[in-house]
């Protein structure tokens, strides 16, 4: 195991594309930090600096107290898992999984005993004697967890593995690899677009925008505290409503129901969907447009009569069809308040 730290990385490609931007963080020794945000945001390109494949144009790469900024990948001492599972289709699975100790000349008892604890660990003991074409999307995922597993390597990286699994398979999977990292106990550095990845697996989690760091902080810290409109809309599902401020609109009337003052500057409001609550007389009028019913709550997507688009989720008992008026307020406390340049407001 082994802490892992950016110290001011910045990545300038060929054209003059910047990736990174004086990109510094630390993951501590034996923690899972996930690297989340939109495509082009420079997630993947700080991956594949620290696992080697890119070279930084400015600042330095370290795991475990060593300068690796200018070490070959082999000798990082980390093992990286793919979105491409990438297996020796004519192997088994257990020779796909000793691969790399072969190529280190691992003795044969220990070659062995590495493949059948990671098998172990993954449940996939059974499946030792199958060719990659027998198994499952999900089973392939293992097969390439315990791969890297049995590397033993100080660091684990896992560039959007789950992204080619069906929804059941991703949350399943989401469950395997938290299981595993606390076995463990291994350093995991973790890439995804995926906000929900990001919540129910990391320690921390770092929001890239722009080769930019907008937040780095624990997941309910960035639920509950975003520092900028641009990660309060990023983390959650659905994402947090947006209302203007100006003039007597739903936003203004909305916040003030709930008795919070407006800070002075504040441009718009944001607030969960949890956050809206339907009142009899609440202060905010909408149509709805869209009801999904979800079994266990029931999510309403409506326009406020200023044309604002806000999103409700609620107890599945709340009466709301397509085209039915509601009136909301906003749960007392729970709003959050946004410059004209998208800084949080209320700390």
């Amino acid at each position: 195991m082994a802490a892992v730290e950016f110290r001011s990385v910045g990545k300038v490609f060929p054209g003059g594309v910047t990736a990174l931007r004086d990109f510094t963080v630390t993951a501590e020794d034996g923690s899972f930090l996930v690297l989340v945000g939109p495509s082009g945001c420079g997630k993947s390109t700080s991956l594949r600096i620290l696992a080697g494949l890119e070279t930084p144009t400015s600042g330095s790469v370290w795991i475990g107290g060593r300068d690796v900024t200018d070490v070959s990948p082999q000798d990082r001492d980390i093992a990286m898992v793919f979105q491409n599972y990438a297996l020796y289709p004519h192997m088994t699975v257990f020779d796909n999984m000793a691969f790399a100790l072969r190529m280190r000349r691992i003795p044969g008892p220990e070659l062995n005993r590495r493949v059948e604890e990671a098998a172990g660990i993954l449940e996939i003991t059974a499946l030792l004697g199958r060719k990659p074409r027998e198994l499952s999307g999900g089973q392939r995922q293992r097969v390439a967890l315990g791969r890297a597993i049995v590397r033993k390597p100080s660091v684990f990286l896992f560039d959007e593995p789950l992204s080619n699994l069906d929804a059941k398979l991703r949350v399943q999977m989401r469950s395997e690899l938290a299981r595993i990292h606390h076995r463990l106990g291994s350093t995991m550095i973790y890439v995804t677009h995926d906000q929900a990845e990001a919540m129910t697996l990391g320690d921390r989690i770092v929001v890239l925008r722009d080769g930019l760091i907008q937040q780095l902080a624990a997941p309910l810290e960035l639920y509950d505290r975003p520092v900028n409109s641009f990660v309060a809309g990023f983390i959650g599902s659905p994402a947090m409503n947006f209302l203007e401020l100006a003039g007597g609109g739903a936003g203004r009337a909305g916040a003030v129901s709930s008795g919070q003052d407006l800070p002075e500057g504040a441009a718009r409001i944001g607030i969960r969907p949890e956050d809206v609550v339907p009142l009899q007389a609440g202060p905010v009028s909408c149509v709805a447009e869209v009801v999904e019913i979800l079994g266990n709550e029931k999510i309403v997507y409506m326009r406020t009569d200023t044309g604002e688009p806000i999103v409700m989720r609620c107890d599945p008992s709340v009466e709301a069809s397509v085209g039915s008026v509601l009136r909301l307020g906003f749960r007392p406390g729970r709003c959050h308040f946004f410059g004209a340049g998208g800084e949080r407001l209320v700390k």
